[in-house]
């Protein structure tokens, strides 16, 4: 940028130069010694035959310098042009390529956060699929298609239900599998939880955010098709009926995978995510036992957080106490939330247990007393991974759990710190830098 300037000051200069010097060859009359003033004996004005044959040396040698200061000065005129055309090229070349660079770096930034996942590879397996119109990079699927998948939605293929739906598996031509979400027909919330969730998606790919394949709106009805999750959700792992037992490793490797799907929306996304309803129920394991985040229905930008039409929504025993009583809204309430899936994955207990009939407990109330205390800690355990852990990791991920369900939000740490506090704790062959000093112990 320094040499630039430093041209263009330049050819100013050249600009400038012609017109205000003399060329150094030539050289200027001597002026006359004494003046005369002009009288009859010597005529102001003389004959043209006269001054021709007085002076023929002189007027010849005047012409020739004129001549040669006009070659002079288009040269230079012309030299300077050239000069200048040649600068302003630079300068165009040099905006060009900034604004090419800052392009390449935000293609970069983008292509980091999503770590190398394509929609392009999944979409390949669909190859019977009918594709009716595009919504970004979300495919809109044909109904008759989602029928012939789930089996006419049969109550068999039923993955799970929520509170606007239900959840299908779908096996489409190929032995390609996905589920389908089916909304319940009507209703303004059910519509625009739908849209809520085509449009965040569309903007979203990252390797803990389950991936959005393809959506369908067929009357009333809406319908959205999700990449499949072999291992279903958090909650079943940990609540459900056939309760599963997670090793220490692997629920330390799904608190990282869920703080770095957490830290992707609040840090990476522009303008930055709230998922708003962060829950085990919400958290899907695949096949390796990777967390993705799903069901973006609630969630919101966080310029638009704190408006007063957005409607106080979440479940109860993970909704952060600012959200609930004053309805303020940040990324600190989904860092609340993560503090209460980490109690889930320490002590396998529900975020809210009923204790009377009419009475409810939070797991935030009943565990802080005991988290701070040493001695207390290991006795309120998950009995499925108590003799499998570090207690000094124990400790560690207690205290982190502790600052998260803070009642005041600006106590809560950011959840790339949280992020990077887990790193150490999760073996290397499942995404953390921890190295097993007994390699034939299994973490699975």
């Amino acid at each position: 940028m320094n040499l630039l300037l430093l041209l263009l000051l330049l050819s100013i200069w050249v600009l400038s130069f012609p017109a205000l010097s003399v060329p150094p060859d030539v050289k200027p009359d001597p002026p006359a010694s004494d003046p005369v003033i002009p009288t009859e004996k010597d005529p102001f004005f003389k004959n043209t035959s006269d001054l021709g044959a007085h002076s023929p040396e002189v007027a010849e040698v005047n012409l020739v310098h004129h001549q040669d200061l006009n070659k002079k000065i288009l040269v230079a005129l012309v030299v300077s042009s050239s000069l200048l055309a040649v600068i302003l090229l630079l300068l165009s070349c040099f905006w060009i390529f900034r604004l090419r660079k800052k392009s390449n770096e935000k293609s970069h930034q983008k292509s980091d956060g999503a770590k190398g996942i394509s929609f392009g590879p999944i979409l390949d397996k669909f190859p019977s699929m009918r594709i009716g119109g595009k919504k970004g990079s979300i495919a809109a699927i044909e109904y008759e298609l989602l029928v012939n998948a789930t089996n006419n939605f049969d109550e068999a293929n039923i993955l799970g239900e929520g509170g606007l739906g239900r959840v299908y598996k779908a096996q489409f031509s190929g032995d390609f599998r996905a589920a389908v979400k089916k909304i319940y027909a009507g209703g303004l919330e059910a519509e625009r939880e739908f849209e809520n969730e085509v449009e965040s998606l569309r903007k979203i790919q990252h390797q803990n955010i389950v991936p959005l394949l393809g959506y369908c709106m067929h009357g009333e009805a809406r319908f959205l098709v999700y990449e499949m999750m072999e291992n279903g959700s958090l909650e079943l792992h940990l609540h459900g009926p056939n309760k599963s037992r997670l090793t220490w490793h692997l629920r330390m490797k799904i608190a990282l995978d869920v703080a770095r799907g957490l830290e992707y929306l609040h840090e990476r996304c522009n303008p930055p995510l709230i998922h708003r309803d962060l829950k085990s129920s919400n958290i899907l394991l695949d096949s390796n036992f990777q967390a993705k985040l799903s069901d973006f229905g609630l969630a919101v930008t966080e310029g638009h957080s704190n408006k007063a039409n957005i409607k106080l929504s979440g479940t109860l025993g993970y909704v952060a106490p600012e959200y609930l009583l004053d309805g303020k809204l940040t990324d600190k309430s989904d860092v609340y939330a993560f503090g209460v899936v980490l109690l889930e994955l320490l002590m396998g207990r529900r975020p809210v247990e009923r204790v009377a009939e009419a009475q409810c407990q939070s797991i935030v109330t009943w565990a802080m007393p005991q988290l701070t205390d040493r001695m207390k800690l290991p006795n309120i355990v998950d009995p499925a991974i108590v003799n499998t852990m570090d207690l000094k990791h124990l400790y560690q991920v207690a205290a982190i759990a502790v600052l998260c369900v803070q009642p005041e939000p600006s106590y809560r740490p950011l959840i790339t710190d949280v992020l990077h506090s887990f790193i150490p704790l999760v073996p290397v062959d499942l995404g953390g830098s921890l190295r097993l000093m007994d390699p034939a112990v299994s973490i699975r």
